[in-house]
Formats: C-alpha cells, sequence, structure tokens
C-alpha cells in the first residue's frame, strides 16, 4: 500500500537531484561546474533516510533527505515526514554554542524534508574507526565539550525560562521518534516483542533471564520515565558513536533528528554506553597482529576522559554565565554564598552522572536485545565470540541499572568493565580477563 505524502514532496535519486540543487545558488557555486560533471552516490546505511554525497569540480556536500518510514523497516512502519525539520531546527538551535562541532548546513527544503549540508572529508564515522582499531583521542573530548555546550545554554541555568519553554514548543512536536525511543530502549529488550532479535542461541538463555528480572525491568522503567518526565535540556536524543564523523583534528556531531527538550543525561549514557559496547566488542575484532588489549585499555581511558571533560567544561560553563532563572546568580551575592552554590553545582553534576549511567545501560541493553544493533557487534562473524561479548556488555548493563550504588565515580565504572567478560563457549560466572 502507497504511503500518503505532502504535494509536492518526492524522494530524490541520482538522476532528480542534481536538478535539484542546480537550482540552489549558493550550492551549485559551491560543487562547481555543470550537473553532468557532477557524481551522486547514495550512501546511507542507518535506520531512517536517504544520504547522498555529491561531487562536483570544485567541491562537495552532503544531502540527507527523510524517508515516510524507517528505512531499516520498509513501509510497513510508517514515519513522519517533519522529523527532517526538528534537525534543521536543532542544528539553528545549538550552532551559536557548539560552533565548529556541527556540520555547516547550507539549505533546508520544507517541501522535499531534505537538508544539503557540508561534506565531512576525510572525515569518517568513529564507530568504523573503532572496529578497525584506530583510535582518535579528539573525538570523545569533543564530544564531551559538545554536550556540556548544548546542553548548558539550552537549559535554565543559562537563560530565561520563556526562551526555553519555547524551544519546548517547537520540540515537542517531534513525537514519533520519541515513541520509538520509549519503546526500543525503555520496554522492548524486557519484553517479548517481535521486532527484537539476538545471537541465538548463545543469548537465548541471558535474554529470557532479562525478561524475568524483575529489579532489572523496574530500573529501565523508572529510566524511561526520566526520559520523558526531566526536560532539562535540549538533547540530541540518539548521541552514539555512530553519529560522531571524526579525522586526527576534528570531530563533528551528526544526525539529530531525535532531538527533544529531555534529561541531559540521556546523551551523555548514549555516548559512555557505546564506549563501553565498542570495549566488549574487541576481542571480536582481534587478529594475529593484534589482541586489541591495547585498544581495550585506551577505550577505558577515553571513558574517563569523557566524564571529567563534560564534568569540568559544564561547571566552568555554569560559573562563567549564569544567567538564567535556575540558581540565579543574584541569590547568591556574598562571598560566603559560594561554596552553598557550589556545592548545589556539584550536586547537580553529580546526578547527571549517575543519570549517564542508568540511561547508558538502557542503550547497551537495547543494542544487543531488541530491534537496531551495533555493528561493533554484528560484524564479528563468529556467533560463539559475538554471544561471549554481547553477554559481558549486558552483565555490565544489568549491574549498572541495578547497582548503581557501586558506581560513585568514574573510576569504579572503569575498574568494574573488565570483570564482565566471559570466554567464547564458556557457561557460568563472567570472569576477568
Amino acid at each position: 500500500m502507497a504511503l500518503s505524502t505532502p504535494a509536492g514532496y518526492r524522494a530524490l535519486d541520482g538522476k532528480s537531484l542534481p536538478q535539484y540543487l542546480l537550482d540552489l545558488d549558493d550550492v551549485r557555486r559551491l560543487l562547481g561546474g555543470k550537473p553532468e560533471q557532477w557524481t551522486v552516490r547514495e550512501v546511507g546505511d542507518g535506520n531512517l533516510n536517504l544520504v547522498f554525497i555529491v561531487e562536483g569540480p570544485a567541491g562537495g556536500v552532503c544531502v540527507k533527505q527523510a524517508l515516510p518510514y524507517v528505512r531499516a523497516a520498509g513501509e510497513s512502519w510508517p514515519m513522519p515526514l517533519e522529523r527532517a525539520f526538528f534537525e534543521s531546527s536543532y542544528y539553528t538551535a545549538v550552532a551559536p554554542y557548539v560552533g565548529g562541532l556541527i556540520p555547516t548546513i547550507y539549505n533546508y527544503s520544507p517541501t522535499l524534508y531534505c537538508t544539503v549540508m557540508e561534506r565531512l572529508t576525510p572525515h569518517v564515522i568513529q564507530r568504523r574507526e573503532m572496529i578497525a582499531g584506530r583510535r582518535h583521542p579528539k573525538a570523545s573530548p569533543d564530544v564531551a565539550e559538545y554536550i556540556a555546550r548544548a546542553s548548558f545554554f539550552t537549559s535554565d541555568l543559562a537563560g530565561a525560562f520563556e526562551r526555553k519553554m519555547d524551544m519546548t514548543a517547537i520540540f515537542a512536536k517531534n513525537q514519533p521518534p520519541v515513541r520509538i525511543t520509549i519503546e526500543l530502549i525503555f520496554a522492548d529488550p524486557y519484553r517479548t516483542n517481535p521486532r527484537n532479535r539476538w545471537t541465538s542461541p548463545q543469548l537465548d538463555e541471558v535474554c529470557a533471564d532479562f525478561h524475568r528480572d524483575g529489579p532489572l525491568k523496574a530500573a529501565a522503567a523508572r529510566f524511561g520515565d526520566k526520559f520523558l518526565s526531566e526536560a532539562q535540556a535540549l538533547i540530541h536524543g540518539d548521541l552514539h558513536t555512530g553519529s560522531v564523523m571524526v579525522t586526527p583534528t576534528d570531530t563533528r556531531v551528526i544526525d539529530p533528528e531525535f532531538v527533544m527538550m529531555g534529561p541531559v543525561g540521556f546523551d551523555l549514557g548514549a555516548y559512555m554506553g557505546n564506549l563501553l559496547l565498542s570495549w566488549y566488542s574487541q576481542p571480536g575484532h582481534a587478529t594475529a597482529a593484534d589482541d586489541r588489549k591495547a585498544m581495550q585499555a585506551w577505550i577505558l581511558e577515553q571513558v574517563t576522559i569523557f566524564w571529567e571533560t563534560f564534568r569540568d567544561r559544564f561547571l566552568a560553563l555554569w560559573r562563567s554565565n549564569a544567567n538564567g532563572d535556575a540558581y540565579p546568580a543574584s541569590m547568591f551575592p556574598a562571598p560566603s554564598d559560594v561554596p552553598f552554590l557550589e556545592g548545589a553545582r556539584r550536586a547537580y553534576v553529580d546526578s547527571l552522572f549517575a543519570d549517564m549511567l542508568g540511561f547508558g545501560a538502557c542503550k547497551m541493553i537495547r543494542r544487543i536485545l531488541g530491534f537496531a544493533h551495533n555493528i561493533d557487534f554484528e560484524w564479528i562473524k563468529d556467533q560463539d565470540r559475538r554471544g561471549a561479548a554481547e553477554t559481558g556488555a549486558l552483565l555490565m548493563a544489568r549491574t549498572l541499572l541495578t547497582h548503581p550504588e557501586q558506581f560513585h565515580s568514574i573510576s569504579d565504572v572503569v575498574a568494574a568493565v573488565p570483570y564482565f567478560v566471559r570466554k567464547p563457549g564458556a557457561a557460568g560466572a563472567p570472569i576477568r580477563l
């Protein structure tokens, strides 16, 4: 059955895209030459959209177009085109604060739900680089800086509540991605659902155990409630290592179509959780020349750097830009007030740390027992090795969710990670390697 689409909308392809770009003066000049000299490649490998790279004699652009359905599922799962509007609006909202950590946007078409943006080159997806065992030391601190700036400056800590409520009014209509998030992350992995899949039979027992685990399900549901009810700031909503493009000297965050007003810890947890998933996947990509242990050690260093950079930058921004209606500076004019305000700030950031761990754990579980999986594990061809790696990640995630009292600092998290590993085919308790 054909899906209904707005008047004027059409899905672009290699033939129609050059003609569309020809009518955009700035883009035409950026590409140079004539349309017959332009090359068009469809490179989208995500779950939702069409993504094209267009290159001309003078330069290139990236074109992203929303489809009226979830691309990974097909027309049986409709998805409103308006998500492209919200993505474009998100870039506009955070651009003054994050600078060069996002791509430059050249054009947005409200008819085609299509965004033309900077062609990032020689950037590559961070997830793929980590699978290959390649390190990009700027990525984690840059992403931490990005989250700190984007979240702080769109919160009540930095501005008047009216501004945040205006943003809320805009982004509250981006509901279908929120529906996907609340179901695929906070519910489906803990219940029977035909969308779920996992490495079988290796994870059959673990999956059944998770479905029976009352404390785990209650903890996941609590974070689902936090996700829906805590509108702290404008959040990206899907900020994992597949949404970060890197070079040795530059980092860019992409794909914010899941944007919403929500808890800052959700973005933090998404990125941290994906670093941990990469850690557990590394033995599955090992070779005779590289056992990946050095890569694993480096990843744990990045987990620490990521959190500590975010914490320090968020606190620094708050100290120097306390212009919001929350914790107004005028309430704390005396030198004797400073320790109390600083204590409140640190308590606030400590709460973000706790949220990061819980949301990160939920993101880890959904990528193994839910609908959309990570290539970190999917590219491990040996199912026993993949299942062993995924089991370790699941056990770590369950501990983060059900025993948060064990983790008072990022050092506690890093110290716990190596405990939750299994050798391929092994049964019983996890072992430390």
